[in-house]
């Protein structure tokens, strides 16, 4: 595309507009620019809550993807990108998933995540290179991340994961953009222009947290990594983690903090397992068979044990 052509094209996007209620924010002291900040901040819950019917299409077929073991994989460049690798890497620990059941992938690879390689998103036969080194399968699903809809890496990667036969979806902050026409399920919060014309890192990169938030907990929550409002499938790899782990088990349980590090102990630090031995007095074997029978579902397994 011509640098005219692209010009063009950035006056189409919302992400791209000038911001009426800012072009003062240059003379105001710093008080009054954090007000300027915050009061556009307020716009990015509102601007998800429109958006909450695709997202729940997106949470049913990722669950489906994972009850046939398939993954979720997301694909960004820059600020997108970042915010799809923080979220696939904090599933492991918070829900007790394998390694490379939820994955990003952004471009310029990890030397992205921490250097700016802005000009790594202008080549779609990389995204596509991105989703063929991870051997993409047709049970996977591919959540492309751009806020302007029409970032060529990404673009490349979801055309690749159609012909894959994939679901695909897209989370952009423009309605009708590039991405969304290609996906199957799209996922478009508006948030208006920013604060600083295109500095898409600020509403519109909230916004996409929010999402990333909701498609991974509600999933996970779909497949039975909790209890109540409790992460109870937690890795407790760090004394943290550890603690949380025995509050948990005592929460449920309402058991002594020794008694609960005895159980987790039994169990090899596994909370589910411990809470189901403590409530039901069953043997560590005999509560892993059982949780296996109710499909992970502690809920179920308890219910089940003591009905």
């Amino acid at each position: 595309m011509t640098e005219q052509g692209l010009m063009s094209e950035l006056d189409r996007l919302v992400s791209e507009g000038r911001n009426p209620r800012t072009v003062d924010i240059d003379l105001l002291p710093t008080l009054d620019v954090l007000r300027k900040i915050n009061d556009e901040d307020r716009v990015v819950p509102a601007a998800v809550e429109k958006v909450l019917p695709e997202i729940a299409a997106a949470v049913d077929r990722i669950v489906l993807a994972f009850q046939k073991r398939a993954r979720l994989i997301y694909i960004g460049a820059g600020t997108s990108g970042r915010l799809g690798v923080l979220d696939a890497s904090e599933c492991p620990p918070t829900f007790r998933v394998p390694e490379g059941m939820v994955v990003g992938l952004i471009a310029g690879g990890s030397d992205a995540l921490v250097r700016s390689i802005e000009g790594a998103e202008d080549d779609p036969k990389m995204g596509a290179q991105a989703l063929r080194e991870i051997e993409l399968a047709p049970d996977d699903v591919v959540v492309g991340i751009a806020v302007s809809g029409r970032t060529p890496y990404v673009i490349g990667g979801l055309n690749y994961a159609k012909q894959m036969g994939a679901t695909t979806v897209a989370l952009s902050c423009n309605p009708a953009s590039t991405i969304a026409g290609i996906a199957d399920i799209a996922i478009s919060p508006v948030v208006g222009p920013e604060v600083l014309t295109g500095s898409t890192r600020l509403k519109s990169g909230t916004a996409q947290k929010l999402v990333l938030n909701m498609l991974t907990t509600a999933s996970m929550i779909r497949i039975g990594k909790s209890f109540q409002n409790l992460m109870v499938d937690l890795n407790p790899s760090n004394k943290k983690l550890v603690a949380r782990a025995i509050r948990m088990v005592m929460q449920t349980t309402g058991c002594t903090a020794p008694q609960a590090r005895h159980a987790l102990d039994q169990t090899g630090n596994d909370v589910k397992l411990a809470i189901l031995v403590t409530i039901t007095g069953m043997g560590v074997e005999e509560a892993r068979a059982a949780l296996g029978k109710a499909g992970g579902f502690l809920r179920k397994a308890i219910t089940d044990m003591t009905a």
